[in-house]
């Protein structure tokens, strides 16, 4: 795998999702120079607590605490995601327009909101198609082909029991304390439960899984490619 030195997207359904699912990995990442954009599919419409408004001036507060740029895209509304070829082109769209190396994406596990999972197809679907060079709804715009995508779990039962992860050092402390600002700047979802801690809970235990204060998991969409072994400085366990 190369270093990457370009951008990086991360898709969320809701407006707190990239925050708890992944906020400490892109807070890492744009403290070491790179930049990232948060798309995020819905304004929460349908949440017990927060109006759509709050909501959004939330996701801009979390995103900003992460030093990245946020849009939103619609895709149907929140609790109504559909894996549809008209909503994977327009995350498509997004990603010809952006170009990210990288992307961030919700799992696919079933066992969580539908949103996520949805989403989670949605984008895998979109990069491909983001790649096609003749697909004629996308040909206002180079075809792009990204290099890794990546999914995030935003809880336990989210996380791929078939595969292993890959853990994401959030260790450090002005990337623990972004992270943490970014999560607590969505305020109305603390009356529901207690988010933030649950969410560091995981990651001091993923960080325990490899010997780091605090880590993230995420899980590889593909097989992962190396150009040398010389860019594998360790693994989880060590024998």
């Amino acid at each position: 795998m190369r270093a990457m030195n370009t951008n990086i997207l991360a898709f969320g359904a809701h407006p707190d999702d990239v925050e708890f699912g992944c906020g400490g990995v892109i807070a890492r990442e744009t403290a070491a120079g790179r930049t990232a954009t948060i798309v995020i599919g819905s304004r929460g419409e349908a949440a017990t607590h927060g109006s759509p408004r709050a909501r959004a001036r939330e996701a801009k507060r979390g995103a900003a605490c992460l030093g990245a740029k946020l849009e939103f895209v619609k895709l149907g509304g929140d609790a109504h995601f559909e894996v549809t070829v008209a909503g994977a082109l327009r995350l498509a769209a997004i990603i010809r327009r952006l170009r990210p190396s990288l992307i961030l994406a919700p799992t696919v596990v079933d066992t969580q909101h539908p949103d996520h999972a949805a989403l989670g197809r949605l984008v895998r679907q979109a990069a491909r198609l983001a790649r096609y060079g003749g697909v004629r709804e996308l040909r206002r715009q180079p075809a792009h082909a990204i290099d890794v995508l990546l999914h995030y779990a935003i809880t336990v039962e989210a996380e791929p029991r078939d595969a292993q992860p890959i853990f994401c050092d959030v260790s450090a402390p002005a990337v623990m304390a972004a992270w943490q600002a970014a999560m607590r700047a969505h305020a109305t979802q603390a009356a529901t439960r207690r988010y933030t801690e649950l969410q560091l809970a995981r990651a001091f235990v993923n960080g325990q899984r490899c010997s780091l204060e605090a880590a993230i998991a995420l899980w590889p969409a593909e097989p992962l490619v190396f150009d040398s072994l010389a860019a594998v400085t360790r693994s989880a366990r060590r024998f």
